[in-house]
Protein backbone atom coordinates (compact mmCIF):
# COMPACT_ATOMS: atom_id res chain seq x y z
CA UNK A 1 0.00 0.00 0.00
CA UNK A 2 1.06 3.54 -0.57
CA UNK A 3 3.54 2.81 -3.35
CA UNK A 4 2.16 5.60 -5.52
CA UNK A 5 2.98 8.22 -2.94
CA UNK A 6 6.53 8.36 -4.26
CA UNK A 7 4.94 10.15 -7.25
CA UNK A 8 4.40 13.10 -4.96
CA UNK A 9 7.57 15.11 -4.35
CA UNK A 10 8.72 14.55 -0.76
CA UNK A 11 8.61 18.26 0.09
CA UNK A 12 5.00 18.46 -1.12
CA UNK A 13 3.96 15.38 0.84
CA UNK A 14 5.68 16.81 3.94
CA UNK A 15 3.67 20.05 3.72
CA UNK A 16 0.42 18.14 3.29
CA UNK A 17 1.18 15.83 6.22
CA UNK A 18 2.29 18.59 8.59
CA UNK A 19 -0.91 20.44 7.83
CA UNK A 20 -1.39 23.70 5.99
CA UNK A 21 -3.73 26.52 5.20
CA UNK A 22 -5.05 25.73 1.71
CA UNK A 23 -7.45 28.42 0.48
CA UNK A 24 -10.15 27.43 -2.00
CA UNK A 25 -9.28 29.90 -4.76
CA UNK A 26 -12.11 32.21 -5.88
CA UNK A 27 -12.66 33.26 -9.49
CA UNK A 28 -11.97 36.88 -10.41
CA UNK A 29 -14.37 38.20 -13.05
CA UNK A 30 -14.83 41.62 -14.62
CA UNK A 31 -18.09 43.54 -14.97
CA UNK A 32 -18.92 41.52 -18.10
CA UNK A 33 -18.46 38.31 -16.09
CA UNK A 34 -15.36 37.46 -18.08
CA UNK A 35 -12.20 36.05 -16.49
CA UNK A 36 -9.97 38.79 -15.03
CA UNK A 37 -6.42 37.37 -15.10
CA UNK A 38 -4.83 40.37 -13.33
CA UNK A 39 -7.14 40.17 -10.31
CA UNK A 40 -6.88 36.39 -10.34
CA UNK A 41 -3.10 36.67 -10.21
CA UNK A 42 -3.35 39.19 -7.36
CA UNK A 43 -5.38 36.67 -5.34
CA UNK A 44 -2.83 33.90 -5.94
CA UNK A 45 0.00 36.22 -4.87
CA UNK A 46 -1.97 37.22 -1.78
CA UNK A 47 -2.43 33.60 -0.71
CA UNK A 48 1.25 32.84 -1.30
CA UNK A 49 2.46 35.87 0.66
CA UNK A 50 -0.05 35.20 3.45
CA UNK A 51 1.80 31.92 4.05
CA UNK A 52 -0.60 29.41 2.53
CA UNK A 53 0.79 25.90 2.13
CA UNK A 54 -0.96 25.43 -1.18
CA UNK A 55 -3.89 26.38 -3.35
CA UNK A 56 -7.09 24.52 -4.24
CA UNK A 57 -8.37 25.52 -7.66
CA UNK A 58 -11.45 24.47 -9.62
CA UNK A 59 -13.27 23.65 -6.39
CA UNK A 60 -16.65 24.89 -5.13
CA UNK A 61 -15.38 28.39 -4.30
CA UNK A 62 -13.93 28.70 -7.84
CA UNK A 63 -17.52 28.03 -9.07
CA UNK A 64 -18.36 24.69 -10.61
CA UNK A 65 -19.71 26.58 -13.66
CA UNK A 66 -16.15 27.20 -14.89
CA UNK A 67 -16.61 23.80 -16.55
CA UNK A 68 -19.51 24.91 -18.73
CA UNK A 69 -17.87 28.23 -19.61
CA UNK A 70 -14.58 26.79 -20.87
CA UNK A 71 -12.61 28.24 -17.96
CA UNK A 72 -11.52 25.04 -16.20
CA UNK A 73 -8.13 24.69 -17.87
CA UNK A 74 -7.33 28.44 -18.13
CA UNK A 75 -8.09 29.01 -14.44
CA UNK A 76 -6.02 25.99 -13.33
CA UNK A 77 -3.18 27.07 -15.57
CA UNK A 78 -3.28 30.66 -14.29
CA UNK A 79 -3.00 29.60 -10.63
CA UNK A 80 -0.16 27.17 -11.32
CA UNK A 81 1.81 29.71 -13.36
CA UNK A 82 1.08 32.71 -11.14
CA UNK A 83 2.08 30.91 -7.94
CA UNK A 84 5.24 29.40 -9.46
CA UNK A 85 6.30 32.80 -10.83
CA UNK A 86 5.76 34.47 -7.46
CA UNK A 87 7.60 32.11 -5.09
CA UNK A 88 10.31 29.45 -5.08
CA UNK A 89 8.91 27.67 -2.04
CA UNK A 90 6.98 24.45 -2.67
CA UNK A 91 3.19 24.74 -2.67
CA UNK A 92 0.68 21.90 -2.61
CA UNK A 93 -1.38 22.44 -5.76
CA UNK A 94 -4.80 20.77 -5.62
CA UNK A 95 -7.35 20.73 -8.45
CA UNK A 96 -11.03 20.07 -7.98
CA UNK A 97 -12.51 17.37 -10.22
CA UNK A 98 -16.25 16.94 -10.65
CA UNK A 99 -18.86 15.18 -12.75
CA UNK A 100 -19.28 11.55 -13.70
CA UNK A 101 -16.21 9.32 -13.97
CA UNK A 102 -15.20 10.17 -17.54
CA UNK A 103 -15.36 13.91 -16.88
CA UNK A 104 -13.55 13.64 -13.54
CA UNK A 105 -10.77 11.54 -15.08
CA UNK A 106 -10.42 14.02 -17.95
CA UNK A 107 -10.11 16.87 -15.45
CA UNK A 108 -7.54 14.89 -13.42
CA UNK A 109 -5.42 14.44 -16.55
CA UNK A 110 -5.63 18.19 -17.30
CA UNK A 111 -4.54 18.95 -13.73
CA UNK A 112 -1.68 16.44 -13.89
CA UNK A 113 -0.43 17.91 -17.16
CA UNK A 114 -0.44 21.38 -15.58
CA UNK A 115 1.74 20.17 -12.69
CA UNK A 116 -0.88 19.81 -9.96
CA UNK A 117 -0.12 17.34 -7.18
CA UNK A 118 -3.52 15.94 -6.22
CA UNK A 119 -7.21 16.23 -7.03
CA UNK A 120 -10.14 16.87 -4.71
CA UNK A 121 -12.95 14.55 -5.77
CA UNK A 122 -16.38 16.20 -5.69
CA UNK A 123 -19.01 13.48 -6.07
CA UNK A 124 -22.24 15.49 -6.17
CA UNK A 125 -22.87 14.39 -9.77
CA UNK A 126 -22.81 10.75 -8.61
CA UNK A 127 -25.92 11.14 -6.44
CA UNK A 128 -27.89 7.88 -6.49
CA UNK A 129 -24.81 5.75 -7.22
CA UNK A 130 -24.10 2.74 -4.98
CA UNK A 131 -21.17 2.61 -2.58
CA UNK A 132 -19.43 0.22 -4.97
CA UNK A 133 -19.89 2.66 -7.84
CA UNK A 134 -18.59 5.59 -5.79
CA UNK A 135 -15.49 3.63 -4.75
CA UNK A 136 -14.90 2.51 -8.36
CA UNK A 137 -15.20 6.17 -9.40
CA UNK A 138 -12.54 7.21 -6.86
CA UNK A 139 -10.25 4.29 -7.74
CA UNK A 140 -10.42 5.16 -11.45
CA UNK A 141 -9.41 8.77 -10.78
CA UNK A 142 -6.68 7.58 -8.39
CA UNK A 143 -5.03 5.73 -11.27
CA UNK A 144 -4.32 9.15 -12.80
CA UNK A 145 -3.59 11.32 -9.76
CA UNK A 146 -3.30 11.17 -5.97
CA UNK A 147 -6.81 11.83 -4.67
CA UNK A 148 -8.26 13.76 -1.76
CA UNK A 149 -11.68 12.63 -0.56
CA UNK A 150 -14.38 15.24 -0.06
CA UNK A 151 -17.32 14.83 2.30
CA UNK A 152 -19.43 17.76 1.11
CA UNK A 153 -22.38 18.93 3.16
CA UNK A 154 -25.74 17.92 1.71
CA UNK A 155 -27.01 21.54 1.78
CA UNK A 156 -24.77 22.35 -1.22
CA UNK A 157 -25.17 19.08 -3.09
CA UNK A 158 -23.16 16.52 -1.15
CA UNK A 159 -24.08 12.86 -0.63
CA UNK A 160 -24.43 11.09 2.72
CA UNK A 161 -21.43 8.76 3.07
CA UNK A 162 -21.19 6.36 6.01
CA UNK A 163 -18.17 5.07 7.94
CA UNK A 164 -18.09 1.94 5.76
CA UNK A 165 -17.62 4.11 2.67
CA UNK A 166 -14.76 6.01 4.28
CA UNK A 167 -13.11 2.77 5.38
CA UNK A 168 -13.06 1.67 1.76
CA UNK A 169 -11.97 5.09 0.52
CA UNK A 170 -9.10 5.24 3.01
CA UNK A 171 -7.85 1.89 1.70
CA UNK A 172 -7.42 3.23 -1.85
CA UNK A 173 -3.73 3.08 -2.64
CA UNK A 174 -3.38 6.59 -3.99
CA UNK A 175 -5.69 8.37 -1.53
CA UNK A 176 -3.64 10.86 0.49
CA UNK A 177 -6.11 13.06 2.40
CA UNK A 178 -9.77 13.73 3.09
CA UNK A 179 -11.48 17.11 3.24
CA UNK A 180 -14.15 16.61 5.89
CA UNK A 181 -16.97 19.09 5.31
CA UNK A 182 -20.38 17.65 6.18
CA UNK A 183 -20.97 20.48 8.73
CA UNK A 184 -22.10 17.73 11.08
CA UNK A 185 -20.29 16.23 14.09
CA UNK A 186 -21.72 12.73 13.64
CA UNK A 187 -20.72 12.53 9.99
CA UNK A 188 -17.32 14.01 10.75
CA UNK A 189 -16.78 11.13 13.18
CA UNK A 190 -17.85 8.66 10.49
CA UNK A 191 -14.90 9.77 8.35
CA UNK A 192 -12.43 9.51 11.21
CA UNK A 193 -13.75 6.08 12.23
CA UNK A 194 -13.36 4.94 8.63
CA UNK A 195 -9.72 6.03 8.48
CA UNK A 196 -8.98 4.24 11.75
CA UNK A 197 -10.83 1.10 10.64
CA UNK A 198 -8.75 1.06 7.43
CA UNK A 199 -5.55 1.46 9.49
CA UNK A 200 -4.82 4.39 7.22
CA UNK A 201 -4.08 7.04 9.84
CA UNK A 202 -0.45 7.36 8.65
CA UNK A 203 -1.42 7.64 4.97
CA UNK A 204 -4.55 9.79 5.06
CA UNK A 205 -4.22 13.34 6.37
CA UNK A 206 -7.42 14.95 7.64
CA UNK A 207 -8.26 18.46 6.46
CA UNK A 208 -11.20 20.34 7.85
CA UNK A 209 -13.79 21.83 5.53
CA UNK A 210 -16.24 22.24 8.40
CA UNK A 211 -16.51 26.02 8.25
CA UNK A 212 -18.85 25.93 11.25
CA UNK A 213 -16.14 24.44 13.51
CA UNK A 214 -12.74 25.31 12.02
CA UNK A 215 -10.87 26.00 15.25
CA UNK A 216 -12.47 23.13 17.15
CA UNK A 217 -11.60 20.66 14.39
CA UNK A 218 -7.97 21.79 14.38
CA UNK A 219 -7.56 21.86 18.16
CA UNK A 220 -9.45 18.71 19.16
CA UNK A 221 -7.82 15.29 19.51
CA UNK A 222 -10.14 12.61 18.13
CA UNK A 223 -9.74 9.38 20.11
CA UNK A 224 -11.14 6.35 18.28
CA UNK A 225 -11.03 2.81 19.72
CA UNK A 226 -9.60 0.04 17.54
CA UNK A 227 -9.50 -3.37 19.17
CA UNK A 228 -7.81 -2.83 22.53
CA UNK A 229 -6.05 0.33 21.36
CA UNK A 230 -7.06 3.97 21.32
CA UNK A 231 -6.02 5.74 18.14
CA UNK A 232 -5.67 9.51 18.28
CA UNK A 233 -6.22 11.45 15.07
CA UNK A 234 -6.08 15.16 14.42
CA UNK A 235 -7.10 17.48 11.66
CA UNK A 236 -3.78 18.84 10.49
CA UNK A 237 -4.97 21.68 8.29
CA UNK A 238 -7.88 23.15 6.40
CA UNK A 239 -8.96 23.29 2.78
CA UNK A 240 -11.54 25.99 3.07
CA UNK A 241 -13.50 28.55 1.11
CA UNK A 242 -13.57 30.51 4.36
CA UNK A 243 -9.78 30.76 4.20
CA UNK A 244 -9.98 32.53 0.81
CA UNK A 245 -10.47 35.67 2.93
CA UNK A 246 -8.51 37.01 5.91
CA UNK A 247 -5.95 34.37 4.93
CA UNK A 248 -2.99 35.88 6.79
CA UNK A 249 -4.91 35.52 10.07
CA UNK A 250 -5.83 31.94 9.19
CA UNK A 251 -2.13 31.11 8.77
CA UNK A 252 -1.32 32.68 12.15
CA UNK A 253 -4.20 30.74 13.75
CA UNK A 254 -3.03 27.37 12.41
CA UNK A 255 0.56 28.15 13.42
CA UNK A 256 -0.58 28.89 16.99
CA UNK A 257 -2.55 25.66 17.21
CA UNK A 258 0.30 23.58 15.76
CA UNK A 259 2.79 25.19 18.15
CA UNK A 260 0.70 24.30 21.20
CA UNK A 261 0.12 20.71 20.03
CA UNK A 262 3.78 20.19 19.06
CA UNK A 263 4.88 21.47 22.49
CA UNK A 264 2.47 19.05 24.16
CA UNK A 265 0.59 21.93 25.74
CA UNK A 266 -3.11 22.36 26.34
CA UNK A 267 -4.74 24.71 23.83
CA UNK A 268 -5.31 28.02 25.67
CA UNK A 269 -8.94 28.81 26.40
CA UNK A 270 -8.80 32.09 24.49
CA UNK A 271 -7.60 30.20 21.42
CA UNK A 272 -10.44 27.69 21.80
CA UNK A 273 -12.75 30.69 22.23
CA UNK A 274 -11.87 31.73 18.68
CA UNK A 275 -13.97 28.80 17.45
CA UNK A 276 -17.19 30.71 18.17
CA UNK A 277 -15.79 33.95 16.73
CA UNK A 278 -14.55 32.37 13.50
CA UNK A 279 -17.89 30.57 13.13
CA UNK A 280 -19.68 33.90 13.63
CA UNK A 281 -17.60 35.36 10.79
CA UNK A 282 -18.39 32.36 8.64
CA UNK A 283 -22.12 32.79 9.19
CA UNK A 284 -21.89 36.18 7.48
CA UNK A 285 -19.45 35.25 4.70
CA UNK A 286 -21.25 32.00 3.85
CA UNK A 287 -24.78 33.39 4.19
CA UNK A 288 -25.97 30.76 6.62
CA UNK A 289 -29.19 32.73 7.17
CA UNK A 290 -30.16 31.97 3.57
CA UNK A 291 -29.01 28.35 3.27
CA UNK A 292 -25.59 29.36 1.87
CA UNK A 293 -27.07 31.06 -1.23
CA UNK A 294 -24.55 33.89 -1.00
CA UNK A 295 -21.53 31.88 0.12
CA UNK A 296 -19.36 32.65 -2.93
CA UNK A 297 -20.53 36.25 -3.28
CA UNK A 298 -19.88 36.76 0.45
CA UNK A 299 -16.22 35.80 0.10
CA UNK A 300 -16.01 38.00 -3.01
CA UNK A 301 -17.49 40.90 -1.02
CA UNK A 302 -14.74 40.73 1.61
CA UNK A 303 -12.07 40.67 -1.12
CA UNK A 304 -13.84 43.56 -2.87
CA UNK A 305 -13.83 45.64 0.31
CA UNK A 306 -10.11 44.96 0.58
CA UNK A 307 -9.54 46.12 -3.00
CA UNK A 308 -8.39 42.74 -4.27
CA UNK A 309 -11.48 42.17 -6.41
CA UNK A 310 -13.18 44.80 -8.55
CA UNK A 311 -16.68 43.50 -7.82
CA UNK A 312 -18.54 40.45 -6.57
CA UNK A 313 -19.63 39.13 -9.98
CA UNK A 314 -20.25 35.39 -10.30
CA UNK A 315 -20.63 33.40 -13.52
CA UNK A 316 -24.33 33.00 -12.74
CA UNK A 317 -25.94 36.47 -12.93
CA UNK A 318 -28.49 35.30 -10.33
CA UNK A 319 -25.74 34.66 -7.79
CA UNK A 320 -24.96 37.55 -5.44
CA UNK A 321 -25.29 38.74 -1.88
CA UNK A 322 -28.53 37.84 -0.12
CA UNK A 323 -30.74 40.52 1.45
CA UNK A 324 -29.14 41.53 4.73
CA UNK A 325 -25.82 39.79 4.01
CA UNK A 326 -23.83 43.01 3.49
CA UNK A 327 -25.10 44.28 6.84
CA UNK A 328 -24.01 41.00 8.46
CA UNK A 329 -20.51 41.46 7.00
CA UNK A 330 -20.52 45.02 8.40
CA UNK A 331 -21.39 43.54 11.79
CA UNK A 332 -18.53 41.02 11.56
CA UNK A 333 -16.00 43.70 10.66
CA UNK A 334 -17.08 45.72 13.69
CA UNK A 335 -17.23 42.74 16.06
CA UNK A 336 -14.02 40.93 15.09
CA UNK A 337 -11.55 43.48 13.68
CA UNK A 338 -8.60 41.47 15.03
CA UNK A 339 -9.55 38.54 12.77
CA UNK A 340 -9.34 40.67 9.60
CA UNK A 341 -6.08 41.04 7.69
CA UNK A 342 -6.89 44.37 6.02
CA UNK A 343 -3.59 45.93 7.17
CA UNK A 344 -1.64 43.13 5.51
CA UNK A 345 -3.63 43.50 2.30
CA UNK A 346 -3.30 47.30 2.20
CA UNK A 347 0.48 47.04 2.65
CA UNK A 348 0.87 44.65 -0.29
CA UNK A 349 -2.09 45.14 -2.61
CA UNK A 350 -0.38 47.38 -5.17
CA UNK A 351 2.46 44.88 -5.52
CA UNK A 352 0.02 41.98 -6.02
CA UNK A 353 -1.95 43.92 -8.64
CA UNK A 354 1.16 45.08 -10.51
Amino acid sequence: MGLHHSNLPQDILAILRKGAVIPAHPLALDAKRKFDPVRQRALSRYYVDAGSGGLAVGVHTTQFAIRETGLYEPVLKAAANDAAAWTDRPLVMIAGVAGKTAQAVNEAVIARDLGYHAVLVSMGAMRGASGDELIAHCETIAREMPIIGFYMQTAVGGIDLDAAFWTRFAAIDNAIAIKVAPFNRYRTLDVIRGVVEARAEDRITLYTGNDDHIVADLATPFDIPRGNDMVRLRFRGGLLGHWSVWTRKAVELLDRIHAAIDAGEAIPAELMGLDARVTDCNAAFFDVANSFDGCIAGCHEVLRRQGLLDGIWCLDPEEGLSPGQAAEIDRIYAAHPDLADDDFVVANRERWLS
